[in-house]
């Protein structure tokens, strides 16, 4: 068992946009296994390889109630979209602020699971939401991204001014 560090927002490293995957092999199924690890660490419900500073496009999501196992999606992409769901998101990279942000409520994702296989799944609602939030950092977007300009000012000031009273302690 092995926990990652997470990149907390404005943490540039959050906007870089994922590689794909070209083969499956250890290496990829122990960064899937550490970053489900952390994930359960965390309480959270998804996670993005790149909040863990690994460029790579890998997602895992929280097994829930229609789910057997944890969600593991590589190289996902999303092939359909209907409807529309809003509920209040967070994120593992920007604790404690939380937003509505409008999301697909139906979606069709095309993956590779952890055996190297492609999948394509059906998603919807929470899980539906959950994806869409992991995809987005994939391609270096995050849910604040999809705020009005002077909410995501103010909540870049509030992180940078949090981020300096933590350098300022490490001093």
């Amino acid at each position: 068992m092995s926990f990652l560090k997470i990149l907390y927002y404005p943490d540039k490293r959050l906007r870089l946009i994922a590689k794909p995957v070209k083969k499956i092999d250890t290496t990829i199924k122990h960064i899937v296994n550490n970053m489900i690890d952390t994930m359960h660490q965390e309480e959270g419900i998804g996670l993005a390889a790149t909040q863990v500073n690994i460029q790579l496009q890998i997602v895992v999501v929280k097994k829930m109630e229609e789910q057997k196992d944890n969600l593991i999606l590589i190289n996902p992409v999303i092939v359909k979209k209907k409807g529309h769901i809003s509920i209040e998101e967070g994120c593992l990279s920007i604790p404690k602020y939380r937003a509505t942000v409008p999301r697909s409520n139906y979606i069709k994702v095309r993956a590779i699971n952890i055996y190297g296989k492609a999948i394509e799944i059906e998603a919807k609602s929470i899980v539906s939401i959950c994806i869409q939030h992991e995809i987005d950092h994939l391609h270096g977007r995050l849910f604040i991204d999809y705020l009005s300009k002077f909410k995501q000012d103010r909540i870049e000031k509030k992180f940078k001014k949090i981020k300096k009273q933590k350098n300022l302690l490490k001093e």
